[in-house]
């Protein structure tokens, strides 16, 4: 992997927004990896939470639960866009190399994968990018998608059961045997990722693989329209970052609210109350991309801001860096289910410096990150060189 200039071609907003993403669901994600599995969801997992527990996940609620994932995947379904010169079969072959890191993500480390619904819901939604005539119309199909999935949550409130299952409510039996997994690892811990790797694809392809799609064509329409390449002006983007954070914010606390009121009851929470997050979820993601490209001008003459662009450079290798230090950290150095939510959130920074230093001095060496050089190396390998 030699060292050379970084490719023109490079947006730098783009790189930085990618890194912000990334960073971003760390919040999250932190909690599914020191806490059960329930947890991600319910703060009263496990009986009514301490008031500290419920102002942190309210917090997290309101301004990341959802929004950083609807942000990266805005950015996958950009990254679809301008792949097009690339051509289908170099697409392809990428999107291929990517289910199967996912696919081995997913059962050999940790069962959050989102890598495998990635690649597969990108092969669906780049026949369409091709295939649209317009950034208008794959917005139009965008909206119309994500709506669907939206409203499949109205539909499995009525036909699912409305008593909270293990992974709303679980039992302390199921609490105890999932850190016995968890922290055992090997063919046992492989066994249960793949039971609960089946469970993700059926949910993929009831309800999540909507709202993914329509994002991912959502992102596809704003790279198309120059929106993403920053052809706007900074007011524009600073209008745009007040009325659509502002507006996602409101829509996220009734539900946030109504949940806590209440208590996380499952009948309710577990999927009516789930409607407002994920409504406010891409209108809180564009705003959040707006502020960015807003004060872009101030912005990149940050030194972290460098660094989180070298973040999103490396986005694939910095995501899954996340995972090697927080499986080694809860699952092999004894740490699962040693903090709560609040103190969680207190490993995060030493989290995102490891992953920024990482980056920073990968980068000075090689053009790319060491993943995302070996993802392209085997994408060759199937298609060829692309155009």
């Amino acid at each position: 992997m030699p060292h050379s200039p970084s490719s023109p071609r490079r947006i730098a907003t783009l790189d930085f927004v990618r890194g912000v993403a990334v960073l971003g669901i760390l919040l999250l994600n932190i909690t599914a990896f020191g806490l059960p599995k329930a947890a991600y969801l319910n703060p009263a997992y496990a009986g009514y939470p301490a008031l500290h527990e419920a102002l942190t996940w309210a917090v997290m609620d309101l301004l990341a639960q959802a929004k950083f994932l609807t942000l990266f995947a805005l950015l996958f379904g950009a990254g679809l866009q301008l792949l097009l010169p690339r051509g289908t079969r170099w697409v392809h072959a990428r999107l291929f190399w990517l289910m199967l890191i996912g696919l081995l993500h997913g059962i050999l480390l940790w069962d959050g994968d989102i890598l495998l619904d990635y690649g597969l819901i990108g092969l669906l939604c780049y026949a369409m990018i091709r295939q649209a005539d317009s950034s208008r119309m794959l917005m139009r199909i965008g909206v119309v998608m994500y709506a669907v999935g939206v409203g499949m949550l109205v539909v499995l409130s009525q036909i699912l059961s409305p008593e909270p299952g293990r992974y709303w409510l679980p039992s302390d039996a199921d609490i105890a045997y999932e850190a016995y997994w968890l922290q055992l690892g090997g063919v046992e811990a492989w066994s249960n990722r793949v039971d609960l790797l089946i469970e993700s694809l059926l949910s993929l392809g009831v309800q999540y693989g909507w709202l993914l799609a329509g994002s991912l064509l959502l992102g596809a329409g704003l790279m198309r329209s120059g929106w993403l390449r920053g052809e706007f002006s900074g007011a524009h983007y600073r209008k745009v970052a007040l009325w659509f954070i502002a507006m996602g914010l409101l829509i996220d606390a009734v539900g946030m609210v109504l949940q806590w009121h209440l208590a996380w009851e499952f009948r309710w929470s577990g999927l009516l109350l789930q409607i407002p997050r994920d409504i406010a979820a891409p209108i809180q993601a564009i705003g959040y991309l707006a502020l960015c490209y807003g004060y872009w001008s101030t912005l990149r003459q940050w030194r972290v801001s460098a660094w989180i662009g070298d973040i999103g450079r490396m986005a694939l290798s910095s995501y899954l860096l996340q995972t090697l230090i927080c499986t080694q950290l809860f699952y092999h150095w004894g740490g699962f289910m040693q903090f709560d939510r609040l103190q969680l959130l207190g490993i995060v920074p030493f989290i995102w410096l490891i992953n920024g230093l990482a980056a920073h001095y990968w980068l000075r060496h090689f053009e790319q990150g060491p993943l995302e050089w070996g993802w392209r190396r085997l994408t060759r390998l199937i298609a060829g060189p692309s155009r």
